[in-house]
């Protein structure tokens, strides 16, 4: 149980961070963790993705040599599943801060659209996003509404060529233009708010220590300590994220 002086030290640092995203010109940094609670399970951990499948299937190598065995898996995980899945309450508060421009937008880790989703316009998808599909062959796109998923892999109405999910798998690069984006954001905000990411993943989990290297400030919300809390985290709120997103709004925690 919390002692008085616990609870009055976790009560000022939830008002300094409001403080501090109130003066705004920040941007949010997002992990797993944010869309864990719409339901999406993480990658990574004992109940994550790669517990119950073969990293194997989103490495670029290995999904050009058998499309037809990476697509079974891929379907599973991202487009029968993902498709049920909502925005939650952290998503929301995050477009809310973009729209009262405390925020220049999100950069996020994930491939969900669910920062889209919840309202969020400034959304710079640093691995990409699973609900465009673009051609090997031809490098043409396709939006997911143009394209059935009942016969695997997908085809090409042009070229003939595989369709993949427009994200980055294992082997490929970021995308230059998210890259520059994120960078350009980073270099210029004057908080960082991290939310449910470990920073494990790079060249993503760098851009924290390049926003603290140009004077910003650091927020986190993370259930567990991550890569940046002993390092550069100048706040670090231990809960999940909708219950911090709520306590940063001043808003009384409710889970859904």
């Amino acid at each position: 149980m919390e002692n008085n002086s616990d609870k009055k030290e976790e009560l000022k640092l939830i008002q300094q961070a409001r403080e501090i995203i109130q003066y705004g010109g920040g941007v949010v940094f997002t992990g797993a963790g944010i869309s864990v609670e719409s339901g999406i399970p993480p990658f990574r951990g004992p109940t994550g993705l790669w517990s119950r499948y073969n990293p194997e299937i989103l490495d670029i190598t290995f999904f050009r040599k058998q499309p037809e065995v990476s697509w079974k898996y891929i379907k599973e995980i991202f487009y029968d599943h993902f498709q049920q899945v909502e925005p939650n309450y952290a998503h929301r508060w995050v477009a809310k801060l973009e729209q009262s421009q405390k925020i220049f937008g999100v950069i996020t880790q994930n491939i969900d659209n669910l920062h889209q989703r919840a309202g969020s316009r400034a959304v710079v998808e640093f691995h990409g996003t699973a609900y465009r599909l673009v051609c090997l062959d031809c490098t043409r796109p396709y939006d997911l509404e143009e394209v059935s998923l009942e016969k695997l892999p997908p085809i090409c109405p042009k070229c003939g060529g595989v369709l993949k999910p427009d994200f980055v798998f294992f082997g490929e690069s970021i995308p230059p233009a998210s890259f520059r984006q994120a960078l350009n954001w980073v270099e210029k905000c004057n908080f960082l708010l991290i939310i449910g990411t470990s920073g494990e993943i790079l060249p993503a989990g760098r851009l924290p220590f390049w926003a603290k290297e140009n004077g910003a400030s650091i927020i986190e919300i993370n259930i567990q300590p991550s890569t940046y809390t002993s390092t550069i985290t100048d706040i670090f709120l231990n809960y999940r994220a909708t219950k911090g997103a709520q306590l940063l709004a001043g808003e009384p925690f409710r889970k859904k």
